[in-house]
């Protein structure tokens, strides 16, 4: 008889450690889509602002190996992401495709200069540096004119601006409410064992004692739950790059890893903090307490 009710117990238990372990692995997986969002989003808000085009427009008459030359030297400035070199023949042919006609046979001539197209690095995307950049770059006497739309300008950088605290604030929400999921699990799961604990506390076990493997479950709930929710994060990917090809631009495994990383941190840091304060509650009960 008392074989049975160990052995039912010990389903019991089981019973009870893997629902907390799927509980928190769920809500892990909440926080690592948030991560994957974050990530996505600033990565598709760089992709974005390093495709804000400067465009010099050079001298008529200026040798193309001058040309070249600034183009280096443009390049070597830090607020310089990449250039390209537009020469006078590659845009009559561009302009020639957008329009659907050959506007240099109905002029006779091809009126358009040689220019550099020169994209910004993402944090200097903004028109108070390429107001500086600008203003240097017109020094040189190779360069007729820097056009660039400094409406589009602004209006790219306030609409990432008020995306990205929509997305902070949901991702702080998101976040208290997840820590309190875990919390409120673990704690169900230490009020079944509330009986055991206050047990081993009477034969003269200290506290620190009855926390440790406690302690040492928490960690692996929260170890085990992480991973099964990077599983899911994994699949999850891949499904959305499969439905979504253009996600690959905004792909970085480096950030992808930091997310992965910091969902099993998140998930072993709060299952442990939690069932050390549910161990520590019913440790400071009395024995007639933990029947209500």
């Amino acid at each position: 008889m008392e074989e049975f009710e160990d052995s039912r117990a010990s389903k019991k238990t089981k019973t009870i450690y893997i629902s907390t372990v799927i509980s928190i692995s769920l809500v892990l997986l909440m926080v690592g889509l948030l991560g994957l969002i974050l990530v996505h989003g600033k990565n598709l808000s760089n992709y974005v602002k390093e495709n804000i085009v400067l465009n010099l427009v050079i001298n008529e008459g200026t040798k193309e190996v001058d040309i070249l030359a600034l183009q280096k030297q443009v390049e070597a400035n830090g607020y310089v992401k990449s250039t390209q070199y537009i020469s006078k023949e590659l845009a009559a042919r561009n302009l020639t495709q957008d329009l659907g006609e050959d506007f240099i046979k109905f002029l006779g001539y091809n009126p358009l200069l040689s220019s550099i197209d020169v994209y910004l690095k993402a944090e200097y995307a903004n028109n108070q540096s390429i107001e500086i950049l600008s203003k240097q770059l017109q020094k040189n006497p190779m360069i007729n004119e820097v056009r660039y739309q400094k409406s589009l300008v602004d209006m790219i950088n306030q609409n990432i601006r008020t995306i990205s605290l929509v997305i902070f604030g949901f991702g702080a929400v998101l976040l208290i409410i997840a820590i309190a999921l875990i919390n409120n699990t673990i704690r169900l799961a230490i009020y079944s064992q509330r009986f055991l604990i206050k047990s081993m506390q009477l034969v003269g076990a200290t506290r620190s004692f009855i926390r440790k493997p406690f302690l040492v479950y928490g960690f692996l709930h929260g170890l085990i739950a992480g991973l099964i929710a990077i599983i899911l994060l994994v699949l999850t990917l891949y499904f959305a790059q499969q439905q979504i090809p253009e996600l690959v631009i905004l792909r970085n495994y480096y950030e992808f890893a930091i997310v992965f990383i910091a969902v099993i941190g998140v998930g072993i840091f709060i299952s442990c903090l939690s069932t050390y304060f549910a161990v520590t509650k019913y440790l400071k009960l009395k024995i007639y307490d933990l029947y209500r």
